[in-house]
């Protein structure tokens, strides 16, 4: 399509100094009368690409244009780069890392911010990419796809589900999708797919606004959650409010303090963090948590013979 090859000639233009008229037909598989016409539409919609003639002859975009089509301001633009770097951490996408050159290509790269994100802490292992670059290509072309899925309590299933988005939340990476067997919308964890299988049948674009579908089946969210009460000492406070979480409530004379976290029935994550925590946190409440921790501390005893 013409637009697309515009803007393909505009970023090209972008990335570069002086470009022969020969280099883009090439590039773009055109003949020289249609890349005339394609940079007189371009001058046409506002973008100055100026031409000489010579040796060293060619097209550019002149350096003005670079500067005053920043989206708003320095700041604006830096904080969308900054949020598309972070991403990149996390993701390996080459559509993300293109999105990321052309948009360096309007500004200075030279720029130092003043935050930078840093997500590679949540890149999965190479199964879990390569199921990200299936399902993204499933959902780009509206296909149908297979798998089987193990629930946590060990059990599998077989579902067909029409992908809609990958999101990143409670630690790790899931699907968003609708399930045929369900006849709604589920979200699948990646680490728990298995034999997936794109299919050829395509599905209709039926669904509509996927963050409104998203914020309607949160709003449906049936997960229990509990309110426990720890108490930690004084110099164990800082990493216990890190990573269990939780508030404040009663400080005693010497600095230790009890702590109300509301945590969801059967987080094994936060549930491993305390444990880990070994005897500098105490569960004043609930009861089954104790007896919870206690098992666990007579399995592990057992594993290693005392």
């Amino acid at each position: 399509m013409k637009i697309d090859r515009l803007l393909g000639i505009t970023m090209y233009l972008l990335n570069r100094d002086v470009v022969t008229s020969r280099e883009l037909c090439e590039k773009f598989e055109v003949s020289q009368r249609t890349i005339i016409r394609d940079i007189e539409s371009l001058n046409l919609a506002g973008i100055p690409v100026s031409s000489t003639t010579g040796n060293k002859g060619g097209y550019e975009i002149l350096d003005t244009f670079k500067l005053n089509k920043q989206i708003t301001n320095v700041n604006d633009y830096m904080h969308i780069i900054t949020a598309l770097r972070g991403l990149c951490t996390a993701v390996d996408n080459k559509k993300l890392n293109d999105t990321l050159e052309r948009l360096l290509a309007v500004g200075n790269r030279e720029h130092s911010p003043s935050l930078i994100l840093d997500f590679s802490v949540v890149k999965e292992d190479e199964r879990v990419n390569e199921l990200m670059r299936e399902i993204e290509g499933a959902i780009e072309g509206r296909r149908e796809i297979t798998f089987d899925y193990t629930k946590s309590d060990g059990g599998a299933n077989h579902r067909t589900v029409e992908p809609l988005t990958l999101i990143y939340q409670w630690y790790a990476w899931y699907l968003f999708a609708f399930c045929a067997y369900k006849k709604d919308y589920r979200t699948f964890k990646l680490k728990r797919i298995y034999g997936l299988t794109v299919s050829a049948r395509q599905y209709e674009d039926r669904h509509g606004n996927i963050t409104a579908l998203m914020e309607r089946c949160g709003q449906n969210d049936k997960r229990r959650f509990f309110d426990y009460t720890l108490k930690c000492k004084k110099e164990d406070l800082v990493l216990v409010t890190e990573y269990l979480g939780g508030r404040i409530i009663k400080e005693s004379e010497n600095g230790d303090c009890l702590l109300s976290i509301d945590v969801e029935d059967g987080s094994r994550l936060w549930f491993s963090l305390l444990l880990g925590f070994g005897d500098t946190v105490e569960v004043i409440e609930p009861e089954h948590l104790k007896v919870r921790l206690r098992e666990a501390g007579e399995r592990i005893a057992r594993l290693y013979g005392h």
